[in-house]
């Protein structure tokens, strides 16, 4: 077993277990995650509302049902989940045990946007995509500064770009891509 400190109880490291429930529980919570409404997702569209943008929300009719549409400025928003778009930051973790399939999941995951992306932009539509650790977390920016990101985006003409603190090449001092 392992050694009893007080009302604790230590186990060895090779008899630890990575899951506290059984695979059907697991599978039900799992199964329960929402894709939509999330906290990042409610958190910008709060900061946009009030700064007067106005905007559907999971348009289903255009490619990826992407998570904000304002077809004033011919434009759409994906907040994308840091995790499950294996954005590259602190909270795009990947799993130790399957790892295979987890990366495999990515991997698809990553496909499918970029091929909405594409889809949105040979249909005439601006596409951003604003990351999940931009908005929550420890190193989120000001929800004025993610907004003044987003208007800027929205009121000029790069067909394509991102919101993210993760470096990448082509970045303007703003944060897009």
């Amino acid at each position: 077993m392992g050694r009893v400190s007080g009302d604790r109880q230590f186990r060895s490291a090779d008899r630890l277990t990575m899951d506290t429930v059984d695979k059907a529980t697991r599978s039900r919570i799992m199964s329960r995650v929402g894709q939509k409404d999330t906290g990042a997702e409610i958190t910008l569209r709060s900061a946009l509302h009030k700064a007067g943008f106005r905007y559907r929300v999971h348009d289903r009719r255009l490619p990826g049902s992407p998570d904000l549409v304002f077809p004033r400025f011919g434009a759409v928003i994906f907040v994308h989940g840091c995790y499950w778009h294996s954005h590259g930051c602190y909270r795009s973790t990947v799993p130790k045990s399957r790892h295979k399939f987890w990366t495999d999941k990515f991997q698809r995951n990553q496909s499918r946007d970029k091929r909405n992306i594409r889809l949105l932009l040979k249909s005439g539509w601006r596409v951003l995509t604003v990351w999940e650790c931009v908005l929550l977390g420890k190193n989120a920016m000001p929800s004025h500064e993610v907004t003044r990101r987003v208007r800027t985006w929205l009121h000029g003409t790069d067909a394509q770009g991102q919101v993210s603190r993760k470096p990448t090449r082509g970045r303007n001092r703003d944060g897009l891509a």
